[in-house]
């Protein structure tokens, strides 16, 4: 018994310099994008000087936006593309075989008719059905095809295109109307860049009228302003971090920019993964260091998509444990990378990141929780180291959120209500207290139904965030 006592005692240990490793990474990540932020904020305030974002010295972009059953949302989304302010552009709806109203809705709003268009399939995709052209939108192109999900649709989209760069966004999402010409700085800048991520934010709360963001609210419900602080976090200040050690390992599904020829050069979008974001980005890596080409995959904090988020249980369950079943899928697809020097930071540090804090945190943190609660209850821990405990991971955590939300207002003050800024700060405290829990137990069942083979997206509910005026 002694010595189970004290494997007990060991464990324990562990498991509480483990959450200090955790929260600690994510605020030193934190702290590096506040510089990395100030110092993109400069270039971007350079750029307005200049005149460079009222030229046309852009290379040109194809926007793919898959749709699948989103008719509440499409119409909007589109129209807001179609008002960006960006000279060279076109704009490439994909209807992955909906059964809902989405591809009448379409051909009603935008005026659409069959075209004729020459498609070299240079990646690998469903039939398409047709492709229709717009009266009105000459920009607009509306592939409707054969339902093969997400990474199929954007592999028809990259075939139909003709631009030098394409633009994945979903459908339901809206992007602010200077966003590609912000997302160009970075390829102007520098020629080796291949792939440029930007923020999402929680559209839920806010006003839209006619695709342009009216007003910047916090959203009504409690898991809407949970994942505010989440986007806030993980976007602005997590992936700002990893921008600046030029480790950049995902670009989000829902807003990224690419070089085309080096997007069909991988061979598109992966089919057989929930997660195809990641692992088109982690193999773009992996092939440009393997072959010696120079290259740079960056973040920029500024450009600003906006999505709509979940805001009932199921479906956001549904969501994490897939995000987290596509996480474990790319590492372990590209598991040569793992504290590989070959691979640089990459295989040194990012991989090894996101396999120790982000895809086994839920194994840890769960069974943290139950060998400290076991530990007390038989008497191997005192009360006071259980109290520490759960003071520091509580504290960290809540020190974690405050700081991103804090940030985010002396950086960008995109709320202008300070009501508005005092509720994330709320939230960013009360996240830890039930919803941090559940979350972990979301990710565990994730990383559970990968290992049984588990490939399906599961039905995403929408809530029309962005409602035609």
């Amino acid at each position: 018994m002694e010595h189970f006592f004290t494997v007990l005692v060991i464990i324990n240990i562990l498991v509480f310099f483990y959450f200090i490793l955790v929260n600690g990474s994510y605020i030193v990540l934190i702290i590096l994008s506040y510089f990395q932020t100030k110092q993109s904020r400069e270039k971007e305030n350079l750029y307005e000087l200049s005149g460079l974002y009222g030229t046309n010295l852009y290379r040109t972009v194809s926007i793919l936006a898959p749709a699948f059953n989103e008719e509440q949302s499409v119409i909007e989304s589109t129209r807001a593309l179609l008002n960006l302010q960006f000279s060279d552009y076109e704009v490439i709806v994909i209807n992955d075989g909906s059964t809902d109203q989405t591809m009448q809705k379409l051909i009603d709003h935008f005026d659409l008719r069959i075209v004729e268009r020459h498609v070299a399939k240079l990646i690998d995709c469903k039939p398409v059905k047709a492709i229709y052209g717009s009266r009105k939108y000459p920009k607009l192109i509306v592939v409707d095809k054969e339902n093969g999900r997400k990474a199929d649709a954007l592999n028809a989209g990259i075939n139909v295109s003709r631009k030098d760069l394409i633009c994945a966004v979903d459908s339901d999402s809206l992007l602010e109307a200077d966003v590609l010409r912000r997302m160009m700085m970075a390829f102007t800048e520098n020629q080796e860049i291949i792939a440029v991520g930007g923020v999402v934010r929680v559209a839920n709360g806010c006003s839209f009228r006619h695709g342009v963001v009216q007003n910047i609210r916090t959203p009504k419900s409690y898991f809407g302003r949970i994942q505010a602080v989440e986007y806030l976090r993980a976007f602005l200040f997590g992936r700002t971090g990893w921008d600046y050690l030029d480790s950049l390992l995902i670009i989000s599904g829902a807003f990224g920019v690419f070089d085309r020829k080096a997007v069909i050069k991988v061979g598109g979008y992966l089919h057989e993964t929930v997660g195809e974001d990641m692992e088109l980005v982690v193999r773009l890596h992996r092939y440009h260091r393997e072959k010696g080409i120079p290259y740079r995959i960056r973040f920029l904090p500024e450009p600003v998509c906006w999505t709509e988020v979940p805001e009932d249980w199921q479906t956001l369950s549904r969501q994490r444990n897939r995000w987290h079943r596509g996480l474990a899928d790319t590492l372990f697809r590209h598991r040569v990378m793992l504290f590989n020097p070959k691979y640089g930071r990459l295989g040194m540090a990012a991989m090894p990141f996101f396999l120790f804090v982000e895809l086994i945190a839920p194994v840890i943190e769960l069974g943290g929780y139950l060998i400290f609660l076991l530990s007390y209850l038989i008497g191997a821990i005192n009360i006071t180291f259980f109290l520490l405990f759960l003071t520091a991971a509580i504290l960290l955590g809540v020190i974690m959120s405050v700081l991103a939300v804090l940030i985010e207002e002396l950086t960008f003050r995109r709320y202008d209500r300070m009501w508005d800024v005092l509720i994330l700060v709320v939230y960013a405290f009360l996240e830890n207290f039930g919803y941090r829990q559940i979350y972990a137990w979301w990710r565990f069942k994730g990383l559970i139904d990968y290992f049984k083979g588990d490939l399906e997206w599961g039905e995403m509910k929408r809530g029309g965030a962005f409602k035609v005026s």
